[in-house]
């Protein structure tokens, strides 16, 4: 288990329920990135990973 398996853990036990939009997402990434301004380059790659996990070209 990484460490970060508690806080997807935690997220999905709290708000597993909710349907969000994308959208809201991504402003949630950017409101944290505000706040958190060290974790820019992992939010960075997070939201591109995400955003390109239909791209048949990453095989």
């Amino acid at each position: 288990m990484y460490f970060t398996d508690r806080g997807t853990e935690e997220l999905e036990s709290r708000r597993g329920e909710e349907e969000v939009t994308l959208a809201w997402v991504a402003e949630q990434l950017r409101v944290f990135t505000d706040l958190n301004p060290e974790f820019e380059t992992a939010i960075e790659r997070l939201a591109t990973w995400l955003a390109r996990l239909d791209d048949e070209d990453d095989d």
